[in-house]
């Protein structure tokens, strides 16, 4: 008697790719696009001395909190829908907002509310670092998964390390006074952090990517107030609620190994 499981299936009347003929092609994602409030009074690309870069959800935090910026554009994702969102900016909403910090659009935000597909990193790094925006320097604030990290990480303990473009190696920190360490070796960093640094090192940009650990916590947060932001001296005042920080934090990463540690 002849093993089903193992037995040689008849051909097929058509191949897969065959198949895949009678299959219309998806349309094109439409490219992701900048709108700015006074686009008319804003004399493009923008060329700010700094632009700072909110990833990862602490920093989303902090950066909410800053008192004194102002909404100056939004980065459209056509494939992110904003149905849900609130009129005035929330950390609820799914959206990317621009801001200046400065009023005069010399130090810039972006806050990254929404996530971005892997396949969608780099072109919007290509709109942000050498299209609409072109920034003398850029930090970027990030932050590491356990499972990308070449050690063993503890959720009891903050911490900070940073990867920088040849330009910023060679010229005086963008942090000042913050001697953070180097990702340790075999230690990866991907999405939309790693894309952005990447368009950095391409254009000869001075960039720095600080990545943080955990990924939530009022550990991490407080790290990144208490030793982040001022090392950037930019005189932020930040609002009362501040210190509520309203991310889940996760118990366990599901892939928390002991195999690499």
């Amino acid at each position: 008697m002849e093993d089903v499981l193992t037995e040689i299936p008849p051909p097929s009347r058509f191949f897969q790719e065959d198949l895949n003929n009678f299959t219309p092609p998806s349309p094109p994602i439409p490219y992701p696009f900048v709108l700015f409030s006074n686009s008319g009074e804003v004399d493009l690309p923008l060329r700010p001395s700094l632009l700072i870069i909110a990833v990862s959800s602490p920093s989303l935090h902090v950066f909410h909190s800053v008192s004194c910026k102002t909404l100056i554009g939004t980065l459209i994702l056509p494939e992110t829908t904003f149905a849900g969102n609130s009129i005035e900016p929330s950390l609820k909403d799914k959206s990317c907002n621009i801001y200046s910090l400065d009023g005069k659009n010399q130090t810039l935000l972006v806050s990254f509310q929404c996530p971005i597909a892997a396949e969608r990193c780099h072109a919007v790094a290509k709109l942000l670092i050498s299209q609409q925006i072109v920034p003398q320097r850029v930090l970027i604030l990030d932050s590491v998964q356990n499972r990308n990290f070449r050690g063993k990480l503890s959720r009891d303990e903050a911490l900070a390390f940073k990867l920088e473009t040849t330009s910023e190696r060679k010229s005086p920190s963008l942090l000042k006074g913050l001697n953070l360490e180097y990702l340790p070796s075999a230690s990866v960093v991907d999405g939309l952090g790693a894309a952005l640094l990447a368009k950095c090192e391409i254009n000869k940009i001075k960039a720095v990517l600080c990545v943080t650990w955990p990924e939530f916590g009022a550990a991490v947060l407080s790290l990144i107030k208490s030793r982040v932001l001022p090392a950037l001296d930019l005189g932020l005042s930040l609002n009362s609620d501040a210190d509520e920080y309203g991310f889940p934090r996760l118990d366990k990463d599901p892939f928390d190994s002991d195999l690499y540690s």
